[in-house]
């Protein structure tokens, strides 16, 4: 590829299709650099087995004047409230980026002493703290663990969740009093950091939901890779307003003081007059609703890509 050499017969012969799109990226980076018109930043974001493939296109856009970073990033280090590890590369053609400091403690479950660095950092983000639930409850996981599939994990809301699948729906909550409702949609999205309201639709809303990197995990990607320093406001200001209150003034103000690359006025002006017309009740949907043509399609990728 890197050659100029078509490898679509060698990608056509993988057991599983999906396992050549991780390498659609390096093509239209190498495409754009033939073209004389190439990508100022790649971002690159999937799960930690394709760290190697990352390090791998990592040299090869260096070869090209790039700039590289690569790793694994913890989500609740960045405010998510849940585990979830991803593999991330960045790549700069005129700023050396470095992947984003931690902004939050890691999640152990043991007790262990706090090392200055860790006591230095904010707690990490509890199930409790992001749903409108009466505590005490526990999450439990629809996977098994220790590699016994019968034994479920679990956590207490005072814990972050687990990672946010797209089988999300089938976690169960309990209580002292016996088994709660399940997650619904607006409180999956919540423990991926979308506002409560998120205006989700099309089929299969908890796919989309599980697949989606956490905005908040996505701010602090974006902003190191654009070389920017976000307030520590905005992201509680994006993440946990409701998606329909933030009008334009709101995200103007947040990107003139946070980062560049949002849409241009003009684009901004038809998102609004979109978001004006979804239903303000759509969350109280099931996590398997139907669809809804009239509304936005979610801001989610469900595949890595170029940002």
């Amino acid at each position: 590829m890197v050659d100029g050499d078509d490898i679509t017969a060698e990608l056509a012969a993988l057991e599983d299709e999906r396992t050549g799109l991780v390498l659609q990226p390096l093509r239209w980076a190498l495409e754009a650099h033939r073209a004389g018109n190439p990508y100022e930043v790649i971002v690159l974001e999937q799960v930690p087995a394709v760290l190697p493939v990352w390090e791998a296109m990592a040299t090869v856009l260096e070869t090209l004047g790039y700039k590289t970073v690569t790793g694994v990033l913890r989500a609740e280090e960045y405010g998510v409230p849940q585990t979830r590890r991803r593999a991330i590369l960045i790549a700069n053609q005129f700023l050396t980026p470095a992947l984003p400091v931690p902004t939050h403690q890691r999640f152990r479950r043991t007790q262990v002493q706090a090392s200055a660095e860790q006591s230095a950092l904010l707690p990490c983000q509890s199930i409790g703290q992001t749903l409108d639930r009466l505590e005490p409850f526990e999450l439990v996981s629809n996977y098994g663990t220790g590699g016994d599939p019968k034994a479920r994990g679990r956590r207490t809301s005072k814990e972050p969740a687990f990672t946010v699948t797209g089988k999300v729906s089938r976690n169960r909550l309990f209580s002292n009093a016996g088994e709660l409702d399940r997650l619904n949609v607006s409180e999956a999205g919540l423990l991926q950091t979308f506002p409560a309201n998120y205006p989700w639709s099309g089929k299969d809303v908890s796919q989309q939901i599980g697949n989606a990197i956490p905005p908040r995990l996505a701010a602090h990607v974006l902003a190191a890779a654009l070389g920017q320093e976000l307030e520590p406001g905005f992201f509680d200001t994006m993440t946990r307003t409701h998606w329909t209150a933030i009008d334009s003034e709101t995200r103007k103000a947040a990107a003139s003081k946070a980062v560049h690359g949002f849409p241009a006025p003009g684009e901004e002006r038809d998102f609004d007059s979109a978001l004006d017309r979804s239903p303000s009740a759509r969350d109280k949907r099931g996590l398997d609703g139907g669809r809804n043509e009239h509304l936005p399609v979610p801001l989610a990728s469900t595949s890595s890509g170029v940002l």
